[in-house]
């Protein structure tokens, strides 16, 4: 077996590398100066922003209450929602682009109800992320921009002010003023006789405090910074309740696909029962009443069909022994999931290629691993029968999704934070594989669906296919990741 690294998959396939991420820890003193220079950029670039987010939502928001006696009121009130929705977004790309975590924005559209006019006309006005938004940009971020763009200003000059002026202090004309460093000396030293000359006085005090101002400088950029975020995380992302909500859904659907799934499979395992063994027990029965009837009249043809009774039998009985390895194959039970896709690869008819990222003695839940390795053999099997592959490739590995993240849209608000189980299946086939009602295909997505995992299906014609099966794993399970050869 040989081992790909995580690019190798991401060219394939498109899904990020499969390498662990480091838990988040407080950032240091250094890190706090490698950020420094976005967060200046980020607050000085602030006051022309919501400058101009109030200037067009007030003046747009005033307009529309000023006419809403007449039905364009309510046009230009919605207007000034979808402007507010707008620099909403600007202001997280803004605070994702200075190095903050991203804020999950809502969503928008409801989802399963249809986009019509009239809601896209009338919607915002009963949505309360839109007056969020609206406020966020008519007033809070525009006093909390002011006063961050004051204090960063006024900070940065004192800075660079201090440690320059023993260069740009020479050149001022008034020398008859009060200096800063005398004032601070009379004030620490009562009575002082001390003889300093004023430039040099005043340059050392300039330049001490201009370093105390720079030294802290990332401190106060950090710290206002962050007080964005807190406001853009307040008013400008998703709310808890509409997580839960969808969490309920998403559990509903889970429950109806596992349902659905089940059923499926106890239809196909009683197909398999009628047109296999019971056609076969069947045949035995008929075949054992006629040797009864010739067994006194012509033993050796009673002999005979005995025998064939007898073949009959045992090609029932492994029959029936294919069939219960389908609901529990022995091999997962007894040695987990890697020595069965082991298995499943040696019995393929095209050469597979496995590439097992995972410790060899890794066990996962047994719903989890009998769920994969039905994928992996459901998709093996369909390869062999439609791909006209000659060669596959078995890719599994543990993926951790870090916090604020995910493999995609629709898992990365409820499974931010955990591990996932990816294992993909790639050959170099003719492609169009297609997910399809009463397909086998779609019966994988709806066991998926049943274990809050994503089924991905890319097969452009011409091929190649890779289909993976992402699976969300319990917390309290192992996750390093590593190859096995």
């Amino acid at each position: 077996m040989t081992a790909t690294t995580g690019a190798d998959i991401t060219a394939l396939t498109g899904t990020p590398s499969t390498t662990p991420t480091t838990t988040r820890r407080r950032p240091g003193y250094g890190a706090l100066w490698r950020r420094t220079p976005r967060e200046v950029l980020f607050l000085l670039l602030t006051l022309p922003v919501v400058v101009i987010a109030l200037t067009v939502l007030s003046s747009v928001f005033f307009t529309g209450v000023g006419l809403l006696a007449v039905v364009v009121g309510i046009v230009v009130v919605v207007a000034s929602l979808y402007l507010a929705r707008g620099f909403g977004a600007v202001e997280l790309v803004r605070l994702r682009w200075a190095g903050q975590p991203a804020v999950t924005p809502p969503r928008w559209d409801v989802p399963g109800e249809p986009a019509t006019t009239i809601r896209a006309l009338l919607g915002p006005l009963v949505n309360g992320h839109y007056w969020l938004y609206l406020l966020h940009g008519m007033v809070v971020n525009f006093v909390l921009g002011l006063v961050s763009w004051t204090v960063t200003v006024s900070w940065l000059s004192v800075g660079l002010g201090g440690i320059s002026y023993w260069f740009w202090g020479r050149f001022l004309t008034d020398t008859n003023g009060v200096w800063l460093h005398e004032v601070i000396l009379d004030w620490m030293l009562p009575g002082n006789t001390l003889q300093i000359d004023p430039l040099l006085g005043e340059s050392l005090f300039q330049l001490g405090l201009g370093l105390i101002f720079l030294l802290t400088l990332p401190f106060i950029t950090h710290a206002f910074t962050q007080l964005h975020q807190f406001a853009a995380r307040g008013m400008l992302g998703a709310w808890r309740s509409e997580a839960l909500q969808r969490e309920v859904a998403d559990l509903s659907a889970s429950r109806g696909a596992a349902v659905a799934a089940e059923d499926q499979s106890l239809r196909r395992l009683e197909r398999d029962i009628h047109d296999g063994p019971q056609q076969r027990l069947v045949r035995l029965q008929m075949d054992l009443a006629s040797a009864e009837r010739k067994l006194g009249t012509d033993p050796d043809a009673a002999r005979a069909l005995i025998v064939e009774a007898r073949e009959q039998a045992h090609d029932t009985l492994e029959e029936l022994r294919a069939l219960s390895r389908g609901l529990v194959p022995p091999i997962l039970q007894d040695r987990g999931l890697l020595a069965g896709l082991e298995s499943l690869a040696a019995r393929s008819t095209i050469p597979v290629q496995l590439e097992l990222q995972v410790e060899r003695a890794l066990r996962l839940p047994s719903e989890i691993e009998r769920s994969a390795y039905f994928v992996a053999a459901e998709l093996l099997t369909n390869a062999a029968k439609h791909s006209r592959a000659t060669s596959i490739r078995l890719h599994l590995a543990l993926r951790i999704v870090p916090e604020g993240g995910g493999s995609d849209e629709s898992t990365s608000d409820r499974t931010a934070g955990t591990t996932w189980l990816d294992l993909w299946v790639i050959d170099d086939g003719i492609g169009g594989a297609r997910l399809i009602d009463a397909h086998g295909l779609q019966g994988l997505d709806e066991r998926m669906r049943g274990l809050r995992g994503v089924l991905s299906v890319r097969s452009p014609t011409g091929g190649p296919t890779a289909i993976g099966a992402h699976i969300p794993l319990p917390a309290a399970r192992p996750t390093r990741a590593v190859a096995v050869s």
